[in-house]
């Protein structure tokens, strides 16, 4: 199926070209690392599509830019509510960072209760253009129950690799929604390199990010959003957490089709956020190391969707923060659990780990004199804090909150609960 918007695939690698219709996920020349951008036709798009165009859709899903997405027109697209989610903008948060304009974009609050899903749903009907029988993919958990949802929502049979570690609330919602699970004794990156082995074996449709060059596509949506809804007035800067990278290289995508577009005047300022156990792409860009040539680290932190040894989608990650005047901070585990309470009191967007590490680099941004008064900040927060119930408990015990056992018939009211108020 060729899409006539769509000029060609470049890899990032060699800058080779490749019609749309002639190659699979990556670079035949590069074998697995041959990772492949969509070059779209700007110039057309332009004629065809418009702001007025959005204004007046009242289709608020991801699919209200279809024509901006390597999807056929006429394709059929899943049912299930992804995307639009909320911007909410932080009043408290900006007066105790001391910020004129801060916002908090929850995608949390999509239908499997994480970012994950924008990709998933792009995942699904490219599946279905090809009239694949099975889609899979390796996660931590989050695209995993994104794909897993999705599917059931349409009938669509998959199998999902994820390490035995995964959070059990992830897991959880894959053996409810119906997926087949592999439990790989290892780690995230171990999982990847299976699914990878199977999909070519089985001739399954690969899902997996930093391989399929459409799920960045998938995720520059949350962009498009951004800028929508503050009225197509970019912010100065948004911070977003990195595990693999192929949601900050999404954002960066988005922002690209906007500006080339010319429905924003500039392109905000990237922070990619990693967390210090998992800190690949901080190391590479604070050291101004080669990304292609550089081992993978052994990745340990409680934020398990931002755990990656070895990201997969890195070019497209160093990419977004070099090419934007960005910046990559890592931040500790307690920062992170620090920010889990912080952010939620703060503004009532209960993040898990991995989308308050967004926030606690803002808060260190502001620390290192990297954001200022007058910047409008846009933090994402990618995930549900309900996927990680012992982390949300540990980030209340950090902030000495905790839950006072009382008899069910007390006498003193006064005496017993003078030390919660």
């Amino acid at each position: 199926m060729t899409l006539q918007h769509i000029k060609s695939l470049k890899c990032l690698i060699c800058n080779k070209e490749y019609p749309e219709s002639e190659v699979g996920y990556v670079c035949p020349d590069h074998g697995n690392e041959g990772i492949l951008d969509v070059i779209y036709d700007y110039e057309a798009l332009q004629t065809k599509f418009s702001r007025q165009d959005l204004s007046e859709s009242r289709d608020f899903s991801i699919w209200r830019y279809k024509p901006l997405l390597p999807v056929a027109p006429e394709s059929e697209v899943p049912l299930l509510a992804v995307g639009w989610t909320p911007l909410y903008k932080a009043t408290r948060l900006s007066s105790e960072l001391s910020l004129k304009n801060l916002w908090i974009k929850d995608d949390g609050r999509q239908a499997t209760a994480s970012f994950k899903d924008r990709a998933s749903a792009v995942a699904i009907v490219k599946a279905r253009e090809k009239h694949a029988e099975i889609i899979t993919t390796a996660s931590t958990g989050n695209a995993a129950a994104a794909l897993s949802g999705l599917c059931a929502s349409v009938g669509q049979s998959n199998v999902i690799f994820v390490p035995e570690s995964a959070p059990q609330a992830k897991i959880a919602q894959l053996l409810v929604f119906g997926s087949r699970v592999a439990l790989v004794q290892g780690t995230y990156d171990d999982a990847f390199e299976l699914c990878l082995e199977a999909a070519e074996t089985f001739g399954w449709y690969n899902r997996n990010t930093g391989f399929n060059p459409y799920m960045t596509e998938g995720k520059k949506t949350v962009a498009y959003e951004i800028c929508e809804q503050l009225n197509w007035q970019a912010p100065d800067k948004i911070f977003v957490s990195v595990g693999d990278g192929c949601i900050i290289g999404g954002v960066h995508k988005g922002l690209k089709d906007l500006y080339q577009l010319g429905w924003i005047d500039h392109i905000p300022k990237i922070y990619g956020i990693q967390a210090e156990g998992s800190s690949y792409l901080y190391q590479a860009w604070k050291n101004e190391e080669d990304i292609m040539t550089k081992p993978a680290v052994e990745a340990t932190t409680i934020a398990d969707s931002i755990s990656a040894g070895l990201p997969r989608d890195r070019i497209k990650a160093l990419a977004a923060v070099k090419e934007t005047d960005g910046a990559y901070l890592s931040v500790t585990d307690q920062e992170i659990l620090s920010a889990v309470t912080g952010l939620a009191r703060g503004s009532g967007v209960f993040g898990e780990p991995a989308g308050a590490a967004a926030f606690a680099g803002l808060k260190k941004a502001v620390s290192e004199g990297l954001v200022t008064h007058q910047d409008s900040v846009v933090v994402i927060n990618t995930g549900s804090g309900l996927k990680d119930i012992p982390s949300a408990l540990e980030s209340c015990k950090l902030a000495k909150s905790e839950p006072k056992i009382v008899p069910p018939k007390p006498g003193n009211l006064k005496e017993l609960f003078q030390d919660l108020f």
